[in-house]
C-alpha cells in the first residue's frame, strides 16, 4: 500500500494542478518525500515544497552524498535558529531549524535551490529532516511555516475522527463507506465553520473566555437537540469549562515561553 501512495499522490496533484487549482506549496510525510519522481514533478511545475525524509536519507552536499543524521550532527551550534512552526494546542510550536544546501540528483533542470533543513526539538534535541526546494530563494522561515502547515491537515484528520466518527465505519462495501465518509466530513465541516464564525466573546465579561471550540458546538448542539439540562444550564457550564480552558492555555504558554529562553 505505501509503494502505490507517491503515485496516487503525483495523479491526484496533476490532476488539481491542470484544473486550474492555485498552489505555491507542497508539504507532506516521509513516504512522499523518500520518492524522486514525485519530487521531480513538482520541481518541473514550478512548485515548492517541504517533504520530510527519514534520518538515513542520503542527501548530496560539497562533501559528497551523506546520510541526513551525520549532516545535522556536523552543523555547529551558529547555523541553528529558534523559531515558531506555527501555533499549537499548548502555545507555539518552537524548534531549532538550521538549513543545508544540497543538490538532488532526481531534480534535473529545475531552477532554484535544493536545501536539507533540518528540525531539533528542544526538549531532547531530537532531529526531522525535509528535503525542501524553491523556484527562487526564500527566507528560513518561510520553509519553517509550509512544514508545520502539515500538522493542520493531521489535525484536520484527528478531528474529523474524534468529531464526526471519520474512522468508525465497518467498510462493508464502498457504497457505505462512500456515504458514510461524506457524511462524517459534512459534520466536521459544518462544526469547522461555526467556530469560524462564531465571536470571540459575547459579552463584556467574557474577556477571559476562549472561543468557541468545534468540540464545545458538538456538546452544545448534542444537548440542546436532546433537550438534556435546561439550556441555561449548558450555557452557564459552557462559559465555565471555556474560562477555565482560557487559564490552562495561558500557563502553557506562559511555560513554552520560559522553556524557549
Amino acid at each position: 500500500m505505501f509503494a502505490t501512495k507517491p503515485v496516487l499522490a503525483r495523479q491526484m496533484i496533476t490532476r488539481a494542478l491542470d484544473a486550474g487549482t492555485p498552489a505555491a506549496w507542497v508539504t507532506a510525510d516521509e513516504v512522499y518525500g523518500q520518492d524522486p519522481a514525485l519530487r521531480a514533478e513538482l520541481a518541473r511545475r514550478g512548485l515548492g515544497y517541504v517533504l520530510a525524509v527519514a534520518k538515513s536519507h542520503p542527501v548530496t552536499t560539497a562533501i559528497g552524498p551523506r546520510p541526513a543524521i551525520e549532516l545535522a550532527k556536523r552543523l555547529p551550534a551558529r547555523a541553528w535558529q529558534r523559531l515558531s512552526a506555527g501555533p499549537g494546542a499548548k502555545g507555539p510550536r518552537w524548534y531549532d531549524w538550521a538549513l543545508i544546501d544540497t543538490a538532488d540528483p532526481a531534480v534535473t533542470g529545475s531552477t532554484g535551490p535544493h536545501w536539507l533543513l533540518i528540525r531539533r526539538r528542544i526538549s531532547d534535541g531530537e532531529y526531522a529532516f525535509y528535503r525542501a526546494h524553491a523556484p527562487g530563494p526564500v527566507p528560513l522561515a518561510q520553509l519553517v511555516r509550509v512544514a508545520g502547515s502539515r500538522w493542520r491537515i493531521e489535525d484536520g484528520f484527528a478531528g474529523g475522527k474524534e468529531l464526526a466518527a471519520l474512522d468508525e465505519h465497518q467498510v462493508r462495501s464502498w457504497t457505505s463507506w462512500h456515504r458514510w465518509t461524506i457524511l462524517a466530513l459534512l459534520a466536521h465541516a459544518f462544526l469547522s465553520v461555526l467556530a469560524a464564525a462564531a465571536p470571540a466573546s459575547n459579552h463584556a465579561a467574557d474577556d477571559e473566555l476562549i472561543p468557541l471550540t468545534r468540540n464545545e458546538i458538538r456538546r452544545l448542539f448534542t444537548g440542546l437537540c436532546q433537550q438534556l439540562p435546561a439550556p441555561a444550564l449548558q450555557l452557564h457550564w459552557s462559559r465555565w469549562r471555556r474560562r477555565h480552558q482560557a487559564t490552562a492555555r495561558s500557563c502553557h504558554y506562559r511555560r513554552r515561553t520560559l522553556n524557549r529562553q
